[in-house]
């Protein structure tokens, strides 16, 4: 046998020589990458082109609206200079078309008998009326849009211990508790905690009497501006409110000074509309407010000025300042007390004495009309001083009321 030729077995490398690998894949896979980073990059810069070119466009809207807007404004002035010259020449046609009195009287006569500007006493918190007078309590009523009246309540002494630590909820059921109810309206300038109006409630309230102590609108804490209108308002809404929670308690409305002719203005309407007061008490009434007014000791330094009256009665006419307590005492039913003093310098007694003959003349129950002059001393403010108020005004209504 020959022998076999060797067979040549496969060479395995040696560790020590250098192994040759295969790269092929890793450059591709390497070139790939190099693409794709390119690639991306690319497309950021497209993307952040794009955003440059976006916030060019922005910017560039924003500012051609600004200079379309500063164009129109620019082209409007002439017209905006002209309707502003027209303004301007109808107010001055309107100032130089009457006298310089008719601008000034009118205000001047509106102030002089509201006074609603002088409040006092200042640093009064109306909010808590415990502090200048007791079982009393603090609320609010809305007569109409913008107008809040501020009123006190002050129920009768003989229950002021169930009256503590009570809210307005109490005090509102306590209208029906039969004990008489009289509504005080003030006269001009200052509010409801004026010393001689506390003195008045605080009579009344020892005489049995609940008393709703009323600021009209303009005075005190309450809303609105004061006319004659208004606080005609004022006074209808509040007898109305109050009537409402009386039950069969009577209701009077009580006026001072300006007052009265509130409460006679509230009355006839009220009579108008089938529903007479319970009772009216005026106290320093006068016949109307021209007369009223010349008798004011500060206006009758210039009654001798020459068109002073006249340019008096032309403002009060500009103003529908009235109050025609004469007029209106005609076409009432309620009973009527008049309560004067002797010594009133600001209303004389004369002008009251003519308002209720006036009154007694026209009622047909003349019974239901009576007057009540007191002695010197208690002047035009200072009648709750006098000892026989309290009688007089029980007596007056217990008749008319029995």
């Amino acid at each position: 046998m020959e022998p076999c030729a060797p067979q040549q077995l496969p060479r395995r490398p040696c560790a020590m020589e250098p192994r040759e690998e295969y790269h092929g894949d890793q450059e591709e896979r390497g070139d790939q990458e190099e693409r794709g980073d390119q690639e991306e990059r690319g497309a950021e810069e497209e993307r952040g082109d794009g955003e440059d070119c976006g916030d060019q466009e922005d910017c560039g809207d924003a500012v051609a609206a600004w200079c379309d807007m500063v164009g129109r404004n620019v082209r409007s002035i002439p017209q905006r200079c002209e309707t502003l010259g027209r303004k301007i020449a109808t107010q001055y046609n309107s100032f130089t078309s009457k006298p310089l009195k008719e601008h000034i009287f009118p205000p001047l006569m509106n102030m002089l008998i509201y006074f609603n500007f002088f409040k006092a006493p200042f640093l009064v918190d109306l909010k808590k009326p415990e502090l200048k007078m007791p079982h009393t309590v603090n609320f609010y009523i809305k007569v109409e849009p913008g107008v809040i009246l501020g009123i006190w309540h002050t129920v009768p002494s003989c229950r002021g211990e169930d009256a503590k630590g009570k809210d307005r909820c109490w005090y509102e059921a306590a209208l029906h508790d039969g004990n008489p109810i009289i509504v005080y309206l003030h006269g001009s300038a200052e509010h409801r905690a004026a010393r001689h109006r506390l003195n008045l409630v605080k009579v009344l309230s020892d005489g049995g009497f609940h008393v709703l102590s009323v600021d009209y609108r303009g005075f005190g804490d309450s809303t609105g501006k004061p006319t004659e209108e208004g606080l005609t308002a004022d006074a209808i809404c509040v007898y109305k409110w109050t009537k409402a929670r009386s039950g069969s308690t009577p209701v009077c409305l009580w006026g001072h000074s300006l007052g009265t002719g509130v409460v006679t203005n509230a009355a006839r309407v009220l009579e108008e509309k089938g529903s007479p007061v319970d009772a009216i008490v005026l106290e320093a009434p006068f016949t109307n407010m021209w007369t009223a007014s010349i008798n004011y000791p500060l206006l009758k330094i210039y009654e001798k000025l020459p068109g002073f009256l006249q340019t008096l009665m032309d403002a009060l006419r500009k103003d529908k300042i009235v109050f025609p307590n004469d007029e209106n005492v005609k076409f009432l039913s309620s009973p009527i007390l008049i309560l004067h003093g002797e010594d009133d310098s600001t209303v004389p007694l004369e002008i009251g004495k003519q308002l209720y003959e006036i009154a007694h003349n026209a009622y047909r129950n003349k019974d239901r009309v009576k007057m009540v002059i007191f002695p010197p001393g208690f002047q035009h403010n200072l009648l709750c001083r006098s000892p026989t108020l309290l009688k007089t005004v029980r007596e007056f209504l217990s008749q008319q009321w029995a």
